[in-house]
């Protein structure tokens, strides 16, 4: 585990390992399956052809596995020339202002995430305009599935559950679409932890990367020398 997360326990520290695990996994499968493609298509003509399909939908797991990360980690970036111009307790306000502001906007990314994947695991969306207020009946859409993959058979126990006994040709959508709320779950968590660092002073900003400076730094590092 990397250095950053030493401090953490408990739920903090397992959070940690998972977003880390499954980050690595992602790329590694994503570069496997691109790879094993490519050899089969220019090598012998043929190819997996479920392989985009799942390429797509690990990519957009990686997005959602990151946006959270990058929060831990404060790799987001941001414009921050206007809070500058203020001292450390104004500047230290503002932070926390727009902590709150992220975590009101992960709890409406949740409830979104939740209402768009629920019908397909056959569960209820959330009722309420902006903020969940109960729970209320929804099309039940968990027959729906993906284009190209397989579903595997060890999966097969879902179907009297989910499918009412049919049988599924191909992955049930609930399963790849569950990243969804999990990811929204996990940025909402980051941005909570955030807010509680700033307010006691554990933390100056949500954002901390200034990548440009960085690079240009690094840049006029290596002329002086040259």
């Amino acid at each position: 585990m990397s250095g950053h997360s030493s401090d953490q326990s408990g739920l903090a520290r397992i959070v940690s390992e998972i977003e880390e695990t499954a980050i690595a996994l992602i790329l590694g499968l994503m570069t496997l399956i691109t790879f094993i493609n490519v050899v089969l298509r220019y090598g012998f003509n043929t190819g997996l052809i479920w392989g985009l399909e799942m390429v797509t939908f690990l990519f957009a797991w990686l997005v959602l596995f990151g946006m959270s990360y990058a929060v831990k980690v404060t790799a987001h970036l941001g414009v921050d020339a206007v809070v500058n111009l203020f001292g450390e307790g104004p500047r230290k306000v503002l932070a926390f202002v727009v902590g709150l502001i992220c975590v009101a906007y992960a709890g409406l990314l949740l409830k979104g995430a939740w209402d768009y994947w629920a019908p397909f695991a056959g569960l209820d969306a959330t009722s309420g305009r902006w903020f969940p207020t109960g729970f209320e009946n929804s099309r039940d859409q968990a027959w729906y599935e993906v284009i190209d993959i397989p579903i595997p058979e060890w999966l097969r126990f879902i179907e009297p559950i989910m499918n009412e006994g049919e049988e599924y040709e191909k992955l049930p959508r609930f399963i790849p679409y569950a990243m969804l709320p999990f990811g929204a779950a996990l940025l909402l968590l980051r941005f909570v932890q955030a807010v509680i660092k700033v307010a006691q002073g554990r933390q100056h900003a949500l954002i901390v990367s200034h990548e440009v400076e960085d690079m240009v730094d690094e840049v006029k590092h290596m002329n002086a020398e040259s």
